[in-house]
């Protein structure tokens, strides 16, 4: 079941759904069913001149393959040129019980411009806690601007059949808990890559 307005009030204030933010906006930001997230001042962008590919069984390949952007400003613009692919993230980091789930969402104002903020990784684990990092893409023949501090996606909220037994914070293979920055891919550390990487010495 998705959580309402109500439920999702009450998961904050009780402490069962964490918010770290650096003031408490975020509780106007409450939908009907989703809590809207803003953008926060960090953003990495793919250097492609650096690199011929990204290949996950080749961990070299992924080295120095981006560069970090910071805003100093909330009035200062990130300019997304159209066919651009750049990681952002969210202002607030969130932490979730073991019997939640939350869903990225983009926004329809933002949609509207051409701005796709996830490219498949829209799901959140129960047990996470972190920023949320967006995939940022903008599909439309002009330039977008985003602003730290808007409102950029949006999670809905759903509760499990029963808790799950090992949480996103508890998995061996988990590689984002705790992020702060916009992180790129860590599949080279995913278990068949290692394996590959191990044919391949």
């Amino acid at each position: 079941m998705i959580l309402s307005d109500k439920d999702i009030r009450e998961a904050i204030q009780s402490g069962r759904v964490k918010i770290g933010a650096p003031d408490e906006k975020y509780f106007e930001n409450i939908g009907p069913s989703s809590l809207d997230l803003r953008c926060g001042y960090h953003f990495k962008l793919y250097e492609h001149t650096k690199s011929p590919l990204l290949d996950p069984a080749d961990p070299e390949t992924f080295k120095n393959c981006s560069r970090a952007i910071e805003l100093k400003k909330s009035d200062t613009p990130f300019i997304v040129q159209p066919n651009d692919f750049v990681l952002g993230v969210t202002l607030e980091k969130i932490t979730l019980p073991n019997d939640l789930v939350a869903r990225v969402e983009g926004r329809s104002s933002l949609g509207r411009l051409g701005i796709i903020v996830h490219s498949t990784a829209g799901f959140v684990d129960p047990g996470f806690s972190g920023t949320i990092t967006l995939e940022i893409t903008n599909i439309n023949r002009m330039p977008v601007a985003l602003y730290p501090g808007m409102r950029v996606c949006q999670l809905a909220f759903e509760t499990l059949t029963s808790p799950a037994e090992v949480d996103y914070s508890q998995k061996k293979t988990q590689k984002y808990q705790d992020q702060v920055f916009p992180e790129e891919s860590r599949i080279t550390q995913d278990p068949e890559m290692i394996e590959i990487q191990e044919t391949k010495k």
